[in-house]
């Protein structure tokens, strides 16, 4: 059997081949591309909130009480689109950003639906429950937007057949309050902008964007419990961790939306300052819980993600020559790759003094 086919229940083989164009971009793992992550859920199942019972209980009564419940459903507020009718640039980073966007969705509804089927600790199965419906909400919400196209996503097939990569439980909460809050601060500042140019907004779905990435806050703000429940989880050699994965994060948007010129033109933003607006306001939100920042305001940082992103696309074109010469190319570039990712690592960071209480609302 080829790596592009797995086996279900039935005994059918399924293949990439088989599916349509956004399944098969979806389904695609890269360093840039969304993941669907597994853990060690008899240790996760062992977390103990005791220490931070009072926003714990907060949080979850807010989750239980559902404040979204009938938010993810067309209105009069959508408006028809024909993706025709767009430039075929836009079309197509559009399409990109939809199926990214839903791709990390369903990732995070995956995993957690996956930790309330494994757990028994009654805190976790119940937060996880709650993260679960959202994420499933929102992925669902995003596929429709592309069945309407007649380019939806064939969820059940990601699901068996995209890989899956293993995370330490300490290495989930840091990577997934990290996705979380920063995509809380991207969806908050596309929203703020097309309030401010109605004119610009070239898709329906982002009028949804307030409140849905208030799901992501919350979400971020679980995961900041968890970890503050197990001080260890950000003392001593886990700040190293954290750093690395801020770095990661932080690059990896940056390279990511350089690849859509077209749509961030079409909103009337420039890449570096979106991306710059988001770091800013994530951050702001980290200050909650991590023991250290990324000095973003240091200008070696921008220049660090800019060399970062030449280096990409250096990595793409050697990619497509293909070829002996090709891959001679792509090793230089990947080790420059490493050696730019260590000049950022080892920048210095802003020391954080965490709060005594990391309950926050969303203002930004």
């Amino acid at each position: 059997m080829n790596a592009h086919s797995k086996v279900p229940a039935n005994g059918k083989p399924i293949h990439v081949e088989d599916q349509n164009e956004t399944t098969k971009m979806a389904h695609e793992t890269t360093l840039l591309d969304p993941r669907f992550y597994t853990t060690d859920f008899d240790k996760l199942d062992k977390t103990d909130v005791s220490s931070v019972r009072a926003e714990w209980d907060v949080l979850i009564e807010q989750m239980k009480s559902d404040p979204n419940k009938g938010h993810f459903k067309r209105t009069e507020a959508w408006d028809d689109i024909d993706l025709e009718s767009l430039p075929e640039g836009l079309r197509k980073e559009l399409v990109d950003f939809l199926v990214s966007s839903l791709t990390a969705e369903f990732s995070g509804c995956v995993l957690y639906k996956e930790m309330k089927r494994r757990g028994s600790n009654p805190d976790i199965k119940e937060l996880f429950s709650y993260m679960s419906r959202d994420e499933a909400r929102h992925a669902g919400f995003i596929n429709d937007s592309l069945k309407d196209f007649g380019i939806g996503v064939n969820l059940g097939f990601l699901t068996k057949a995209k890989k899956y990569t293993y995370f330490r439980p300490k290495f989930i909460f840091y990577a997934t309050y990290l996705s979380e809050k920063i995509g809380y601060a991207r969806y908050i500042t596309i929203f703020r902008h097309f309030e401010k140019h109605p004119e610009k907004r070239f898709h329906p779905i982002f009028k949804w964007f307030q409140e849905w990435c208030n799901d992501e806050f919350s979400h971020g703000e679980a995961f900041s419990l968890l970890m503050r429940s197990d001080p260890k989880l950000l003392s001593g050699h886990n700040k190293l961790w954290i750093k690395f994965f801020l770095c990661a994060v932080y690059a990896t948007m940056f390279v990511r939306d350089h690849a859509r010129p077209e749509f961030h033109k079409a909103m009337g933003i420039g890449i570096e300052d979106y991306d710059m607006r988001v770091f800013r306001i994530t951050n702001e939100i980290t200050k909650q819980c991590f023991p250290l920042l990324l000095d973003i305001e240091n200008p070696k940082f921008l220049k660090r993600l800019q060399r970062m992103n030449r280096l990409a696309i250096a990595m793409g074109k050697a990619d497509n020559q293909g070829g002996i010469m090709g891959r001679i190319k792509k090793v230089g570039i990947g080790a420059a790759v490493a050696a730019n990712f260590a000049g950022l690592y080892f920048m210095p960071t802003i020391k954080n003094e965490i709060p005594e209480t990391s309950r926050l609302v969303p203002t930004w």
